[in-house]
């Protein structure tokens, strides 16, 4: 009898074990779920860029088919740090949404921030597409230039980037160039803008609007601009940094 309780208790003991270990196994399971999710929104939050209120920014404009090399000139020239190793500017991209565009030679990118979250920026460049129309017929982009010329002290456009501004009416009255052989359909789509010869022109400045025949004449520009926020030496520093004086000479 006493041999039969004693097998009775040790199933007894048995069954409670596999169940105990069953629950644990489960429990394993749960969790393992639930740190990959949250571990998810860490990632993303480390990717986001910071802004140093302190410093001035610079805000690239982007779109669908944008041309890569208005965009690449400001972020060069511009994200170099000074000669004793300071970072001088915030420099990031925006978009209409925070989604990966392609640029006209096929290169993804994704905005730092989207036009309803931009933060104050101090110079606002308005890059080019091969197709501008539809950047001029897009009312949320052009209000968004608009906009950005109340608060920005300056304005960079490149190549087809002046129909833009010129789209957006805040130029009117005011020097501006376009791209090679544009300047004529820039004047009769946009009468009030005083248009350059592009044919002898490549860099312009007429007050607080700054553009050029865009590519890589953008470079200029974004050297020239960078020189009235900084000083001549700096400019200087930063054209040796990336070699484009050997470009020069």
């Amino acid at each position: 009898m006493n041999g039969i309780i004693s097998r009775l208790e040790m199933k007894k003991v048995l069954i409670a074990s596999m169940v105990v270990l069953a629950a644990m196994s489960c429990s394993q399971q749960n969790k393992k779920p639930l740190i990959e999710t949250e571990s998810k929104p860490t990632h993303e939050a480390s990717m986001k860029k910071e802004i140093n209120t302190n410093k001035p920014t610079i805000g690239i404009l982007i779109f669908e088919g944008v041309i890569i090399n208005e965009v690449v000139a400001p972020l060069d020239v511009f994200s170099n740090t000074s000669a004793d190793g300071k970072q001088l500017f915030n420099v990031i991209t925006i978009a209409k949404e925070s989604k990966t565009y392609s640029s006209a030679h096929g290169l993804k990118i994704k905005p730092d921030f989207t036009i309803d979250q931009t933060p104050e920026l101090t110079v606002l460049v308005v890059p080019s597409s091969y197709n501008p129309v539809d950047q001029t017929s897009d009312k949320q982009l052009v209000d968004f230039v608009k906009e950005q010329n109340k608060t920005t002290d300056y304005i960079a456009s490149h190549c087809a980037g002046a129909f833009i501004i010129g789209e957006s009416g805040i130029a009117d009255n005011k020097e501006i160039v376009t791209y090679v052989t544009g300047g004529e359909y820039l004047k009769k789509d946009y009468p009030n803008l005083k248009v350059a010869d592009d044919s002898k022109v490549s860099v312009i400045q007429d007050g607080k609007f700054i553009s050029s025949n865009g590519s890589l004449v953008s470079y200029i520009a974004s050297f020239d601009l960078l020189e009235k926020l900084t000083d001549k030496e700096h400019r200087k520093f930063v054209e040796t940094s990336i070699l484009f004086d050997r470009i020069k000479e």
